[in-house]
């Protein structure tokens, strides 16, 4: 687990560019989602991997996908094109979230982490939220966004 400071630094560092959303209930988080640049080179600026976590206790609230669905909205503002969803294997629940947004399985890899005190698999997951234009739009950052545009999305939901 990480420690607060680590997780203050992850936070700082993912939101200069990508959204990074908390949901509280009754002052908890209850969940968070955030996206991140998946690959470093200049040609893959259009492609950004989303997380999503929700705190067991909120399990069936459908937490998850609200945020997922605030998440991808806002990416689509930002010009994003790709995105691609990392789910550790197996997890029932995530896939199950990742099919509803319509999300295809792109690959598998066997034992290609290690955490728990196991090695896990990892199942890729990969969504064209935006059309694949020649000359694409640049990648702008989430402080770029009109608020007014991000609010209605937050409402939505």
């Amino acid at each position: 687990m990480p420690s607060v400071e680590e997780f203050k630094g992850r936070i700082k560092e993912v939101s200069e560019k990508y959204p990074y959303i908390v949901c509280e209930c009754g002052n908890k988080i209850a969940g968070y989602a955030y996206a991140y640049k998946i690959w470093t080179r200049a040609a893959y600026q259009w492609d950004a991997e989303l997380s999503v976590y929700t705190d067991e206790k909120f399990y069936g609230n459908g937490i998850g996908k609200k945020l997922y669905k605030i998440l991808i909205e806002i990416l689509k503002l930002q010009n994003v094109v790709n995105v691609y969803g990392l789910v550790t294997y197996p997890n029932e629940n995530s896939e199950k979230l990742h099919n509803y947004f319509g999300f295809k399985k792109a690959a598998y890899f066997e034992n290609s982490g290690y955490k728990f005190g196991k090695w896990i698999g990892v199942t890729w997951f990969e969504k064209a939220i935006n059309e694949h234009f020649d000359n694409p739009k640049p990648v702008r950052k989430v402080s770029e966004i009109d608020e007014e545009k991000v609010r209605r999305i937050l409402k939505s939901v």
